[in-house]
């Protein structure tokens, strides 16, 4: 997984300093949306002292958004890449399986294969590889991930999406299987002055591997700059 996070990010270290953040260890069962915003805050504060650009990818663009919206001193500009206001309830019921699944000690990755496979026909093949795959991507801390999920499941922030100042970038995949373009869509209406790219033929981790992904960012984030 750590291999896999570097290959990504490295396109974008080549032209940002990049901070891979993931949640903190040890969270509590019933933690919210809200709490996990308010961590990450406080070590924006802590390492930074300053607003950052905070991209979030995935579920990972939950917490950015929560954090816009609770905390609009600790993000400089947003970036959401294959994320949006909520989750489309078929991708709520593939987690809360994943997470019934790990809290009982069973396989359960095959259940999130509908999210992240490419297209409706590569699903059965991303089912089957992932079943097997499981014991090798195995969270090494299964109830921080359960409690994770089960945070995101409550997550809609969509009555609030204007309450966010920070210049927001929405970056999303024509081919998507988990997160319909409208959520796209829905999330860059409600922000104001936000911008939409999506890449036609992009998968939902694909956006992060378009040839224009890092050049959008770089370019949104450098206009704001300018404008400032």
């Amino acid at each position: 997984m750590r291999i896999s996070e570097r290959v990504l990010l490295a396109p974008l270290a080549r032209r940002f300093r990049v901070y891979a953040v993931s949640r903190a260890p040890g969270m509590r069962a019933g933690t919210t949306m809200a709490e996990i915003a308010a961590e990450h805050a406080a070590a924006i504060a802590a390492e930074f002292g300053t607003a950052v650009d905070v991209l979030g990818v995935s579920s990972g663009g939950s917490i950015a958004l929560q954090l816009a919206a609770d905390h609009p001193r600790a993000v400089r500009t947003l970036i959401l890449a294959s994320s949006g206001d909520t989750l489309p309830e078929t991708v709520r019921a593939s987690q809360r399986d994943y997470a019934a699944a790990l809290a009982s000690g069973r396989r359960g990755l095959h259940h999130l294969a509908p999210a992240v496979a490419g297209s409706a026909i590569l699903a059965g093949p991303a089912r089957a590889a992932m079943w097997l795959a499981d014991p090798l991507l195995r969270p090494a801390r299964p109830a921080d991930t359960v409690a994770f999920l089960r945070a995101e499941d409550s997550f809609d922030i969509g009555a609030r999406l204007g309450e966010i100042v920070a210049p927001t970038l929405v970056l999303g995949g024509g081919r998507d299987a988990g997160i319909p373009v409208e959520t796209f869509r829905r999330t860059a209406a409600g922000v104001p002055g936000a911008r939409l790219i999506v890449y036609p033929r992009a998968s939902h981790m694909g956006v992060l591997r378009h040839h224009r992904f890092v050049e959008d960012i770089a370019a949104f984030t450098g206009a704001r700059r300018r404008e400032r």
